[in-house]
């Protein structure tokens, strides 16, 4: 939508010329970020000329602004909406100041409002199931894909670190990924049946055969010593790029290479379409999915933070408010005065 126009009173139009040419000058903004900085001052000045009636915007201060902002609340606009009026408010009065125009900025301490959090978009349990079971497992690349698809949704864990899981973190004896996450902080998660299952099936029996196409070895996962029960890529994809860490990849394409982020996104996409789910699907949507339905299912806060990697619990806690349905049913059954 294009911004409205709004007449520019005739004193005033001279110095917002000179700040828009000086944002698209020493900012290098687009040509719309630019319209919408004199679409939003030139509001703010017409307000100031023909409401308050004001010539010289040396006299403008905090409870003019604060007037203009009223006056924008009472037209409904959103409050990321209004978050932007008081950015270009204040960067429009530091350019006056700047340019020895006006001797105070009065829009300086005007907080930005607070905008609500935005919840996590979240799949249903039957939505994740219908995704799950739509990859062919009876070919090589249906193997593949149900084994990402069963981590990701089964693990919670994200695609920058799905896409960097190692042979050697996967421990099938025991049922756990050694996860390196952000800062290279490793965490333990485990791996449920199902997704444990589709994994390990995609290790043994299908991703040898994608490693070979690199002019690697087996691929094969192997059992034996400290580490019974742990994967092995062997020499899986010698001669790409990365030495080691990319030769052991867990998840490979046909040429056995690494997989990218685009790829997950394509992955999911084909398996979300292919449902008929309405939905926006993407991988991190599994992640949220994974924590909501642990929590509705009666997980601890502080478990779910850990097997999310999450460093604050104040990351995880927002999971607590996408399902208020179930708080309400909590609430009813089990106190005294619901």
């Amino acid at each position: 939508m294009k911004p409205v126009k709004h007449p520019i009173p005739e004193i005033f139009a001279s110095t917002l010329n000179q700040y828009i040419q000086f944002i698209r000058l020493e900012k290098g903004l687009s040509d719309n970020s630019i319209a919408s900085y004199k679409h939003d001052v030139g509001r703010y000045l017409t307000f100031i000329h023909d409401t308050i009636g004001l010539r010289d915007l040396g006299g403008v201060s905090m409870n003019h602004i604060h007037n203009y902002l009223q006056e924008l609340t009472a037209m409904n606009l959103s409050t990321g909406s209004i978050a932007r009026n008081i950015s270009s408010i204040r960067g429009f009065h530091a350019f006056l100041m700047r340019e020895n125009l006006t001797e105070a900025n009065p829009a300086k301490m005007i907080d930005l409002p607070r905008q609500a959090k935005k919840l996590p978009a979240v799949l249903s349990v039957e939505e994740v199931e219908s995704i799950l079971s739509a990859p062919d497992r009876s070919t090589l690349v249906g193997m593949r894909d149900a084994a990402i698809l069963e981590c990701l949704y089964g693990t919670g864990i994200r695609v920058s670190e799905l896409i960097f899981l190692q042979m050697d973190q996967l421990f099938f004896d025991i049922g756990f990924l050694r996860v390196i996450g952000k800062g290279n902080k490793e965490r333990l998660v485990p791996l449920g049946e199902p997704a444990l299952k589709a994994i390990q099936s995609w290790v043994e029996k299908a991703r040898p055969t994608f490693a070979m196409a690199a002019g690697g070895g087996s691929g094969r996962a192997v059992a034996g010593g400290a580490g019974a029960g742990r994967a092995s890529a062997g020499s899986a994809v010698s001669g790409l790029p990365g030495g080691a860490q990319t030769q052991n990849r867990v998840f490979i394409n046909q040429r056995g290479a690494p997989l990218s982020r685009m790829t997950i996104w394509n992955i999911v996409r084909k398996y979300s379409v292919a449902t008929g789910i309405e939905k926006h699907v993407y991988p991190h949507i599994f992640r949220h999915s994974f924590a909501t339905h642990l929590l509705e299912g009666g997980a601890d806060l502080r478990s779910v933070q850990e097997m999310l990697g999450h460093v604050s619990i104040i990351t995880t806690e927002i999971y607590t408010h996408v399902d208020r349905t179930l708080l309400h049913q909590v609430h009813k059954e089990f106190h005294p005065r619901a």
